[in-house]
């Protein structure tokens, strides 16, 4: 008679081991907002401090986050390391910054870029596998946590870059430096008692069996959804700052980044509450549209004043907000811990590269910022279009046709 063995008891990760992983990626995000964003605030300073045009300034954005695309390709391999040595990579980069003229520039800010998108993909990894239960919660405090570092930075530079920009970046490798140092508190390995294979939370682990097959098309969809979002979203935190300055004399940039980033954060800290009026889906699905809706009014007004300017900026951020957790929930819930996640969160970094650089070009070639900003509008639009497949709950039959 054939014997059937007990299968042993899957264990949820205890409260503690959470903490110890979740506090230094939460740390980690605070800083990394802050140096995500940096070059929308001191764009205008960098351009008056290098004699460059819009055309040249977007390619500042190409260096970050082709260097992000790099880096996000590598940090699923260890999600431990990628935090540590990320953050002292990204560090380096700000302490080079000190000295370097415009072209040098590019290679620290490639080195920046390279050590946050180690450090984001680790994070959004281990936030959204240590307590699949908890899944989309953690990753809107954890996004919150990006916000708030995102809010710091025009402060931060606010009180700084009176005494030059360099003080700036000091305080820049000082944080990093310190966010490495806290990241050595994340556990190597957790084993799970009881179980038939550990569970390695931070250290180099075994991808966990999805939901459903991956097959490429899916895989492909989520690709252009995080390109496009990520794309969309450091577009106008980046070029917003200046569209304000040119359009009203009153306006300050470091005030119009301010604006954006608080915005953002306040929408997603009412992620939470609209989920229990909403759905998923539905949530994510609105927000696009509203999104679409505010950056057709930024490209079609001609001559806003600084309170529209103000409100536009405001809603651009708020609409946003929701989407990137929304859409990091959807995948992880159909992909698991897959091993292509590498490569995904490196799309995201390729649409930071992309689209910010497609901006100033229009704007150079177009003659004015507001054609520009039609980039970011399309990104809005085809992220809408692409919806229906992001937040499908089951794999559509026409995607494994497509690969069978």
């Amino acid at each position: 008679m054939q014997t059937i063995q007990p299968k042993a008891p899957q264990l949820s990760p205890d409260r503690a081991t959470i903490i110890r992983t979740l506090a230094p990626v939460y740390f980690y995000f605070l800083v990394a907002g802050t140096a995500t964003v940096m070059l929308g605030p001191l764009l205008p300073q960098l351009m008056e401090h290098w004699h460059i045009q819009d055309a040249q300034a977007g390619t500042l954005f190409t260096a970050d986050f082709v260097g992000q695309l790099c880096g996000a390709w590598i940090a699923a391999r260890n999600l431990r390391a990628s935090l540590v040595y990320g953050s002292i990579l990204a560090a380096a980069g700000c302490l080079a910054l000190l000295s370097l003229g415009f072209g040098a520039a590019h290679i620290a800010l490639f080195c920046i870029g390279v050590g946050l998108g180690t450090g984001l993909t680790a994070g959004n990894i281990l936030a959204g596998t240590t307590l699949p239960s908890a899944r989309a919660q953690l990753l809107v405090i954890l996004n919150v946590a990006w916000g708030l570092g995102a809010i710091a930075c025009p402060l931060l530079i606010s009180l700084t870059v009176a005494g030059g920009m360099s003080r700036f970046f000091l305080v820049m490798t000082a944080l990093l430096l310190a966010a490495s140092l806290l990241s050595f508190a994340i556990p190597r390995a957790t084993p799970t008692k009881g179980a038939q294979e550990p569970s390695d939370l931070a250290g180099r682990r075994p991808p966990t069996k999805s939901p459903w097959p991956l097959p490429l098309a899916p895989l492909l969809v989520f690709c252009t959804a995080m390109f496009l979002y990520v794309g969309v979203e450091n577009s106008l935190g980046g070029w917003l700052p200046s569209y304000a300055l040119r359009s009203s004399a009153s306006l300050q940039a470091s005030t119009i980044a301010l604006y954006f980033w608080i915005a953002e954060l306040v929408g997603r800290l009412l992620v939470a509450a609209l989920m229990t009026v909403l759905s998923e889906q539905i949530l994510y699905r609105l927000c696009l549209a509203l999104l679409l809706v505010t950056e057709g009014l930024i490209c079609s007004i001609a001559h806003p004043s600084a309170t529209g300017v103000i409100t536009l900026t405001i809603l651009g951020g708020f609409t946003l907000a929701p989407v990137f957790p929304l859409l990091v929930s959807f995948m992880l819930a159909r992909t698991g811990n897959h091993k292509r996640l590498g490569p995904l969160f490196a799309s995201a970094s390729l649409g930071g590269a992309v689209l910010p650089w497609l901006t100033g070009l229009c704007s150079t070639y177009l003659h004015g910022l507001r054609a520009g900003l039609v980039v970011p509008a399309a990104g809005a639009a085809l992220l809408l279009l692409l919806s229906g497949f992001t937040t499908a709950k089951n794999p559509p039959a026409s995607f494994d046709r497509l690969v069978s």
